[in-house]
């Protein structure tokens, strides 16, 4: 698999605009009253929605998908799908800083399986900077932390929240490299709605009842995290590994927590701002560092 391709548009500004943009999928979702999946269905049919008119252009690549394209891109949607039910859901159990620094155990997760999978290895260092990274994201959420109530039942959706996009990630990284990217976020979000759409039919939720102010932060979610997050990450796919793609992520719990304290009134102390800037240190060595090389295959 090569993702050796050079950006038309510096990484940076990509990841950049997408950590921002990212940040703002937990307030949001704190702010709605609707239940979880029926926010995370709008999110996500409002999204193709807002695709819809330039999707007609790969009508001809959409002919020559093969099945297997469409199985991986189904496994990819319901990846998708449970990431962010259960995500969502641990906000309302836990508070924004603990359940988004559960979400930078994604690179982690993403590493492990792209190494079983397409046998990618890394460098050392590398390595150190997820490592520091992630310890710096923890320190942000610390104070949060529980290890009994309501807490615990929100640290663990947003954990298995994390496995599930791991998955949603590897994927993508196989398909995205013949696959355009846009068409891969249309059929994958269109995926993972239909199953949110499944799951609120057989819970009774009603698709309708929603003030103009719930239909507002539906329209939100899909617009800003979505749309500036999701389908720019989707398509970096495109020219840096999926490991590469979800270290984006360890900068959520930056943007995610003054964000909160914002507009939520959620507390932040001097310890989650220098674990913040140490945060960023440990991104920029891993970016600097990560060198992917394929082990060879064992001969069978």
């Amino acid at each position: 698999m090569n993702t050796n391709k050079r950006s038309p548009v510096p990484l940076w500004i990509i990841f950049t605009a997408g950590i921002i943009a990212i940040s703002f999928s937990s307030i949001f979702v704190k702010l709605s009253a609707a239940p979880i999946s029926v926010s995370g269905m709008y999110r996500l049919f409002f999204t193709n929605l807002l695709m819809l008119p330039i999707m007609w252009k790969y009508i001809p690549e959409i002919k020559k998908l093969s099945s297997k394209d469409w199985m991986y891109m189904v496994g990819s949607g319901i990846a998708l799908g449970l990431h962010f039910l259960l995500w969502m859901a641990s906000l309302r159990y836990t508070s924004v800083a603990s359940s988004t620094v559960l979400l930078t155990l994604e690179p982690i997760f993403v590493l492990a399986g792209a190494f079983i999978v397409y046998r990618e290895r890394t460098t050392t260092a590398a390595v150190a900077g997820i490592c520091l990274a992630v310890l710096a994201a923890m320190m942000i959420g610390a104070k949060d932390f529980s290890i009994s109530g309501s807490a615990l039942q929100g640290d663990l959706l947003s954990l298995l929240g994390t496995a599930a996009v791991a998955v949603h990630m590897l994927l993508g990284q196989k398909l995205s490299q013949h696959i355009s990217s846009l068409l891969y976020s249309f059929v994958v979000f269109f995926v993972a709605g239909v199953c949110f759409a499944l799951y609120n039919g057989f819970n009774g939720y009603s698709f309708v009842s929603y003030s103009i102010d719930e239909w507002g932060l539906f329209i939100l979610l899909a617009l800003v995290p979505t749309v500036f997050g999701h389908i720019l990450f989707n398509w970096a796919l495109k020219y840096v590994n999926a490991a590469s793609v979800s270290s984006a992520v360890l900068g959520e719990p930056i943007g995610a927590t003054i964000l909160a304290w914002i507009m939520l009134g959620e507390g932040i102390n001097w310890v989650q701002i220098a674990a913040g800037l140490l945060l960023i240190l440990g991104v920029w060595v891993f970016l600097r560092n990560n060198h992917v090389r394929y082990e060879p295959q064992k001969a069978h």
